[in-house]
Formats: structure tokens, sequence, C-alpha cells
């Protein structure tokens, strides 16, 4: 599956669409397709590594 992710904080710049592996649920677990989210004010304070 893809998934948009970054590996240090920084600007939208870092963001990055990989490949990774589809996680396997485990007993008593689910696993739910994602067709859109959102990116609030916190997601990007959170990537640009700033405190609230």
């Amino acid at each position: 599956m893809k998934a948009i992710v970054f590996t240090h904080y920084g600007s939208p710049d870092v963001l990055q669409l990989k490949a990774v592996t589809k996680p396997t649920p485990r007993n008593k677990e689910v696993l739910i397709r994602i067709h859109a989210t959102t990116v609030t004010a916190a997601e990007c304070m959170m990537r640009k590594g700033e405190p609230f």
C-alpha cells in the first residue's frame, strides 16, 4: 500500500509518497481502508516540529 511519510521535521517538502507493507490485523482487530482524510493545523505543527 502507499502512504505519505516523513522521516525528519520540516516544510511540506519532507513528505514522501512511499510503498509500505500492509498491516495484518491481529485477533480482535480490523483493518480499515481510508479513502481520504483531513490535515489540521496540529498535524502541520507536528511535521514542522513546533511545540503547541
